[in-house]
């Protein structure tokens, strides 16, 4: 007989300070959405998680948690980082517990991707578009100075056009000095706009993204960002235009950027109640909030191994006078069994910890 818990399944709790099962509801309409970096099964390897209990790591065990931990959230929107064996195994098993759902996958060969899971009796979605960060290649313009040898040459960044398209791909390999070489990281982001199945039929556009990992390319993250949110402002003047409407904005994600660094404060800029901005960042082409930030603080961690534990992940949203969160998902403080010696385990299928947030959308 097995004696291993089940996955641990978070609650929502009011902003307020209370289960927000204890309140009564509002005459606006409310949604919830969770983001997760679920841990795609191609880099679970035993030697990456010698902490983790073997049993933990293999597939079956793995897929069945996530599946019970998604299921048992209930949100209207799941913004899922990692997520492999999509065709194969989430697409699947999320439709038969009522959500449809958009997929990319990322570039080059790798195999996992972002999914927009939803559930479709809450929201219809009415358009999409997905990102590919290696189209920042195309952003790249090369200015050879006058040198008769030609060995000098500057590399500089131009502003990203609207939906351009990767030409051609350098190497995976090269002078990483290089921006042309830095940039290539196939990494991917999915926006969508989704009209809510309500008396309004509000619409809310929900975006979400996995930026680069490694703290050594602090640069390229920040790039990807700022391509990220560039193009989302573009989206959000598309659907506002075709649609006539003033959709809202929510965006999900791992961003592999703790609080306080280049990529958060860039995010975070368009909040005027935020920290002054340095100088150097560009002004951000759409406010965003953290979730987390402007109600109980940024959580003091949401991936969590032996070596590396801090927050990385986030739900940002566009402050306007129709939509306010009113309830976010909890998370375990450090100290918590459920995470001692560190994630994947038994209570929590991914080193990551899902995050969460229900909104009010009010017109009146």
């Amino acid at each position: 007989m097995s004696s291993n818990p089940s996955p641990k399944c978070p609650k929502f709790v009011s902003v307020e300070g209370s289960d927000i099962f204890s309140r009564s509801k509002s005459d606006g309409t409310r949604f919830c959405l969770v983001s997760y970096n679920i841990l795609a099964q191609v880099y679970v390897k035993s030697s990456m998680f010698p902490h983790s209990p073997p049993p933990c790591l293999k597939w079956k065990a793995r897929s069945q948690a996530i599946l019970t931990i998604l299921k048992n959230l209930g949100a209207d929107f799941l913004c899922l980082q990692e997520v492999d064996e999509y065709d194969g195994f989430y697409k699947v098993n999320m439709e038969n517990n009522g959500y449809s759902s958009i997929y990319i996958q990322r570039s080059g060969q790798k195999r996992d991707g972002c999914g927009i899971f939803f559930k479709h009796d809450s929201a219809e979605l009415i358009l999409q578009e997905n990102v590919e960060y290696n189209d920042l290649l195309n952003s790249i313009e090369d200015e050879k100075l006058a040198s008769d040898d030609e060995q000098a040459r500057e590399i500089k960044y131009v502003e990203p056009k609207n939906g351009s398209a990767l030409k051609g791909s350098p190497p995976d390999h090269g002078d990483s000095n290089d921006p042309r070489v830095r940039l290539k990281r196939d990494c991917v982001g999915i926006m969508a706009a989704f009209k809510l199945k309500d008396s309004y039929n509000h619409v809310v556009i929900v975006a979400n993204t996995h930026l680069y990992w490694d703290p050594e390319l602090a640069d390229v993250k920040l790039a990807q960002a700022k391509y990220f949110v560039s193009r989302l402002a573009q989206f959000k003047t598309l659907i506002a235009d075709r649609f006539e409407c003033k959709p809202s904005v929510v965006v999900a994600g791992d961003f592999n950027s703790t609080p306080g660094d280049k990529v958060y404060e860039y995010l975070v800029s368009g909040n005027t109640s935020s920290v002054p901005r340095p100088e150097s960042l560009d002004d951000l082409p759409i406010p965003l909030c953290s979730v987390y930030a402007c109600t109980r603080g940024e959580p003091t961690f949401t991936n969590c191994t032996p070596d590396f534990t801090d927050t990385l992940d986030y739900i940002l949203f566009s402050p306007s006078d129709y939509i306010k969160p009113v309830s976010f998902l909890e998370l375990p403080e450090l100290d918590s069994s459920d995470v001692s010696g560190g994630l994947p385990n038994y209570s929590h299928p991914s080193d990551h910890l899902p995050i969460g947030a229900e909104f009010e959308i009010s017109m009146t």
